[in-house]
């Protein structure tokens, strides 16, 4: 009896003591993961797992080292949750956020006419060769509201705005083979051909109206402006957005990402529950996961006057900000009115113009996570631009600490000599 009594006893001690270890989790230390350069990169999660027997993220798994030194590498998300475990069961779990660096971007707007057109398409490469720009610009929508290319976006077919002005896989293949990056622009709201298409089959609440339900009319045209306010236009875009990540560009910048200029009582958005400022920022924060989970960076070409009058056209930079990996502000020189930002006449300074708005810039995205990469003149509107007055604002972004750019003519034809080699 008495041996039993002791195996008993010993048999429990066991047990107790089991149990206190098996309850006790793995200590997991996760190393912050470097920064990737691309949405299309993997995420290297490195850190130490002591007494786990498995670290997953997901339904990636690896076996922790004697050490208990782990290493996973997965897919892009904005975050991610580690958990590590031992024989027993007993977890214990980390959160990662996956931290991203933009690649710098020296770029010019190309449209889809101009890439089919052989000469101002080797004008824009030749730039690429003598190593003056490392991205282009390619329309995929235009101010038309035409698509550049066959778009397999059922509504780009159904409404006659899809076309096969270029090839996108041949140009994307062309262009990364020359170690180019590509960012595909889509002018969103500004929409003639899905405004009039819904218009004429009773869709006219994808139509941005009057206050006595006609379609809203501007200098841009009878009927322009699509309704960001209604679901199906932004997804629409955003289609169109995540298509383009998936066919290879790299990025995507949507342009007329606002409500159109004029006075706000003279539109009527329907369905819309909010402001039109918080609406634009609204359908950005939509897209961006979409986008950057298909693997392309997402941002947006704002006016140069919404750093400082964020309801004229419904863009809050801040806010804006939030939802993009870099605002573009298209800060002409010649867009500006005289003494603005204490500047004479910006379009006779684009240094003093350019060099002074983008602090402001810079100040309202501060604490976002986005980067300010401007839109620069190179054309001529009142005044005469050439090299120098290139040069002038390539210089001015330059100091104040971008080292990114994208230059925009309508017609697709630079003044390279203001663009240094880099």
């Amino acid at each position: 009896m008495a041996v039993i009594i002791l195996l008993a006893g010993f048999a429990l001690s066991r047990s107790a003591g089991v149990s206190a270890a098996d309850t006790a989790a793995p200590v997991l230390q996760v190393t912050p993961a470097e920064p990737v350069t691309s949405y299309r990169e993997p995420v290297v999660v490195r850190g130490n797992a002591a007494d786990a027997v498995r670290v997953s993220i997901g339904s990636e798994a690896v076996t922790p080292g004697a050490d208990g030194a782990f290493e996973l590498s997965v897919p892009w998300a904005p975050a991610f949750e580690v958990v590590a475990a031992d024989e027993a069961g007993n977890k214990s779990s980390s959160t990662v956020i996956a931290a991203r660096t933009l690649p710098r971007m020296r770029a010019v707007h190309v449209t889809a006419h101009a890439w089919s057109h052989d000469g101002l398409r080797e004008a824009v490469l030749d730039l690429a060769r003598q190593g003056r720009i490392d991205t282009v610009q390619l329309d995929i929508k235009d101010e038309d509201g035409v698509i550049g290319y066959d778009s397999q976006v059922p509504l780009a077919g159904e409404s006659g705005a899809r076309t096969s002005i270029y090839d996108a896989p041949t140009a994307l293949r062309q262009l990364h083979d020359m170690g180019l990056q590509v960012v595909g622009r889509i002018v969103a709201f500004r929409d003639p051909a899905l405004a009039t298409w819904a218009w004429q089959h009773g869709r006219p609440d994808w139509v941005v109206q009057n206050p006595s339900g006609q379609p809203y009319s501007s200098h841009y045209g009878p009927i322009a402006f699509t309704n960001f306010a209604h679901p199906e236009v932004r997804q629409y875009n955003i289609d169109l957005a995540v298509e383009a990540a998936e066919l290879g560009f790299d990025g995507v910048m949507y342009d007329y990402v606002r409500r159109p200029d004029g006075s706000l009582s003279s539109m009527h958005f329907s369905g819309l529950t909010d402001t039109p400022t918080a609406a634009v920022a609204g359908f950005l924060a939509q897209s961006k996961h979409p986008v950057n989970t298909a693997g392309a960076h997402q941002s947006a070409a704002v006016y140069g006057i919404a750093s400082t009058r964020p309801d004229e056209i419904a863009q809050d930079i801040s806010l804006i900000a939030r939802s993009v990996d870099f605002v573009a502000p298209m800060i002409y020189p010649s867009h500006w009115n005289s003494g603005e930002y204490g500047v004479a006449d910006p379009n006779a300074q684009p240094y003093d113009i350019v060099f002074r708005s983008l602090q402001d810039f810079k100040a309202h995205t501060a604490g976002t996570g986005a980067k300010v990469i401007p839109w620069l003149q190179d054309f001529s509107l009142g005044v005469s631009y050439g090299d120098a007055e290139i040069q002038a604002q390539i210089d001015a972004t330059r100091d104040a600490g971008i080292d990114s750019f994208f230059l925009w003519n309508a017609a697709t034809r630079y003044h390279g000599g203001g663009i240094h080699p880099a």
